[in-house]
């Protein structure tokens, strides 16, 4: 009897140490097999562009294929939600943003929690907003344009990639008027259609519009910081043209489901950091309108605590101006 209940201890404490050994194996092992990154928005806008460029440019120093996955709808959900259920093992990450770590918490009625199910791995870069409308517009500035949408009530659609979001958000502290919302599942298609003249006006990051402001296929009020871009010097800073204080960035960082092993966070950190501080990888960034944090806020550690400062910043302002999923 001694003899099998010795055993039997045995096996037991073999089967709680498993699971350890486990995890400690798959981190000693990474990365043996294609890593993915998924973009939760439609190609085409600023997230599909940072990821597209750190998936190619974090290849070699993982010794791996990354692979970016366009996963759009409900604001962000579907693709942030699908790697909080993902495998703690470093092959799912997903590329967040301001929308969907700091907002969808507070408009949406999440399955998963936007801090808790998550590992912060790296900050890559912000990107202050453009107010944009389409040439279709009859202004030629802020003051006009809010002017006309003074005499034009509900008549001027805004394109937004859900409740809460930046463009949501921002028109409603701006212009203090009220728009016909309309939900996208990303930038690209927003900027497809206001070029097209089928909305109005959207809040937009550089990278995605600086292109068609430049061609002339749609206008450009202001920007949300405080100074001008230097990617766009002839946009007025919301300062200028009287809005001040209303300075917004589109952040965009790296996020693994949590559980993930600490070095395997330090990897894809060391990973992600390396890309955004090549120096051409930085001048291409920098020439369409991101900012790069410096090093001391790149690492996992500063992620999270900016992540939480952001949302005691912004979620008494969501839920002040009653702005709620429908």
């Amino acid at each position: 009897m001694n003899l099998l209940r010795r055993q039997f201890l045995h096996l037991g404490a073999g089967a709680v140490v498993l699971p350890a050994l486990s995890r400690v194996a798959r981190a000693q092992a990474y990365s043996a097999r294609p890593i993915t990154i998924v973009v939760p928005f439609a190609p085409g806008g600023l997230t599909d562009l940072m990821g597209r460029i750190v998936a190619e440019c974090m290849r070699p120093s993982l010794g791996q294929t990354i692979i970016v996955e366009n996963v759009g709808g409900a604001a962000g959900n579907i693709g942030t939600g699908r790697v909080a259920r993902a495998a703690p093992d470093g092959y799912t990450l997903v590329l967040g943003i301001w929308n969907t770590h700091v907002a969808n918490g507070a408009t949406y009625s999440l399955q998963y929690d936007i801090v808790r199910d998550f590992e912060p791995v790296a900050l890559l870069a912000d990107a202050p907003m453009l107010l944009i409308a389409s040439r279709t517009v009859p202004a030629n500035d802020l003051s006009e344009f809010i002017a006309w949408l003074k005499a034009s009530p509900d008549k001027a659609s805004m394109g937004t990639v859900g409740a809460g979001s930046p463009a949501h958000l921002l028109g409603f502290l701006s212009t203090g008027t009220r728009f016909a919302l309309v939900a996208y599942r990303g930038a690209g298609p927003v900027i497809q259609d206001i070029v097209a003249g089928q909305i109005e006006t959207t809040f937009v990051n550089l990278a995605s519009s600086l292109p068609h402001v430049r061609a002339g296929s749609m206008k450009a009020f202001a920007i949300t910081a405080k100074n001008r871009s230097a990617a766009a010097p002839d946009i007025p800073s919301v300062d200028e043209v009287g809005l001040p204080g209303l300075y917004f960035s589109l952040w965009a960082g790296l996020f693994v489901p949590k559980g993930t092993p600490k070095n395997i966070i330090s990897r894809l950190n060391a990973a992600a950091v390396t890309t955004v501080d090549d120096p051409a990888i930085r001048q291409k960034l920098l020439e369409q309108g991101f900012v790069i944090p410096p090093r001391e806020q790149q690492t996992p550690e500063a992620l999270g605590d900016y992540q939480k400062a952001e949302i005691e910043k912004w979620w008494p302002i969501i839920k002040a101006a009653g702005i709620k999923a429908e």
